[in-house]
């Protein structure tokens, strides 16, 4: 199920209508206060998001949906006719998973989302994955450090997945930009430098398993 919040009937409406007409199924809301309110008893697959919209706009949704740990891991797309730097880094920050920048075609929209729903699918397999201290549990989407369960955003879990699988491998800043948040924005490095910290910090003295190449990016030892 998708739910596709804007305050533009006709916008909402094609957005629904081209869902379901390419097989999915969709939902409108008109604006992030009825979104919340039917978050409460519902969970889509993914929330394609406005950003101006009058009573709770999207970035206050967006923040709202990523503080709350029934809701904190439902893929958005954000929608903004502004497109500025400064509104996709913020919206990147609080965790969005993509972007789309109005006035869009509608099967841009549906390739977005299928791409989107393609990173953030869960894996069925049961297997744990440890490096050094630190363990990944795919199933239960959980992460140990020094024998501690750690709470991680989603984008945080994003990144230490893709350290995880590929160990001693250094990604540069638009490599993690691509494959974690699936832009290109090349020269942007704010994003993933802010993330990096904050995920070294959570992860306490395993942290220093995450060695910055300077110059070049990051990468993942497995320290004993």
């Amino acid at each position: 199920m998708i739910w596709c919040v804007d305050d533009d009937n006709n916008i909402r409406e094609i957005e629904v209508y081209t869902l379901t007409q390419t097989g999915f199924e969709a939902r409108g809301f008109a604006n992030g206060k009825a979104l919340l309110e039917a978050l409460e008893t519902e969970i889509p697959d993914l929330i394609v998001l406005d950003i101006m919209m009058p009573e709770t706009d999207g970035i206050t949704a967006l923040q709202a949906i990523r503080s709350n740990p029934k809701t904190k891991n439902i893929p958005i797309i954000m929608a903004t006719a502004k497109g500025t730097e400064i509104d996709k880094i913020g919206g990147l920050n609080l965790g969005a998973d993509d972007y789309l920048v109005k006035p869009f075609g509608v099967m841009e929209m549906v390739a977005r989302i299928k791409a989107v729903l393609r990173r953030t699918c869960k894996t069925e397999s049961s297997d744990d994955i440890t490096v050094g201290n630190i363990t990944l549990k795919e199933k239960e989407h959980n992460v140990i450090s020094c024998g501690k369960k750690i709470e991680l955003t989603h984008k945080e879990y994003d990144i230490l997945s893709l350290f995880m699988k590929n160990v001693n491998i250094v990604f540069s800043r638009d490599k993690l930009l691509s494959d974690v948040w699936g832009i290109n924005y090349a020269g942007e490095t704010r994003t993933v430098d802010a993330h990096i910290k904050t995920l070294r910090q959570k992860l306490g003295s395993a942290g220093s398993q995450i060695k910055t190449v300077i110059g070049v990016g990051y990468r993942m030892e497995a320290e004993k």
